[in-house]
């Protein structure tokens, strides 16, 4: 399928993964994120967006699992762990019911780049991409999603930007693709909700 990133996803197939605090915390976000078509899926079935949080002292995480985008409500198995990933070879080696969203390793640059990030949520819209790209830190638009070369370029903005402070990330080469990242979810979300608050006003 055009569009779908072809990573290397090492998949040990298990039961659920998530614990029952982790769910309720991102899926009462995540639901809320979907009914204002921030996650969802495009008429070609091309999903997009999703939501992970760190497990507390190490550099794994919770994320969405592949091809979710679609779903309305998800349930514990629609979850995955990133047990480790190499960015170099642009893989991730994950457990649970699903494969890991080819996103993962994106998320997994910024667990990298900052241990204080607790939290990711990946959006699509095209107006708040349009209204914020390059003025703040944006990627490179020769990058693709879900490539060794973006989850780079994200670790080299944490070096080069003001991205700690402002806590969102344009994806140049991901049309409407943003990043919003805090210590927790409410702080990711809320960077998020300002942003679009700024925007309608």
């Amino acid at each position: 399928m055009e569009g779908v990133v072809k990573f290397n996803c090492h998949w040990s197939q298990s039961g659920f993964v998530i614990s029952d605090e982790q769910y309720e915390i991102i899926n009462y976000w995540r639901e809320i994120l979907f009914n204002m078509d921030l996650i969802g899926a495009y008429e070609n079935g091309v999903g997009y967006g999703n939501i992970s949080m760190r497990i507390s002292g190490t550099n794994q995480f919770i994320i969405t699992g592949s091809a979710t985008g679609e779903i309305p409500d998800l349930e514990p198995g629609h979850y995955v762990k990133v047990v480790s990933f190499n960015i170099d070879d642009n893989a991730v080696q994950c457990v649970g019911p699903l494969k890991a969203s080819s996103e993962s390793l994106t998320h997994a640059a910024i667990y990298l780049a900052d241990p204080d990030v607790n939290a990711i949520i990946h959006v699509h819209s095209i107006d708040l991409w349009n209204k914020l790209i390059y003025k703040v830190p944006t990627t490179n638009p020769a990058m693709d999603y879900g490539t060794a070369g973006l989850a780079k370029d994200i670790i080299r903005l944490f070096s080069e930007s003001d991205v700690i402070e402002k806590r969102i990330i344009v994806m140049a080469g991901d049309r409407a693709g943003i990043l919003t990242f805090g210590n927790d979810m409410d702080e990711a979300v809320n960077v998020l909700m300002q942003y679009l608050k700024d925007e309608n006003e």
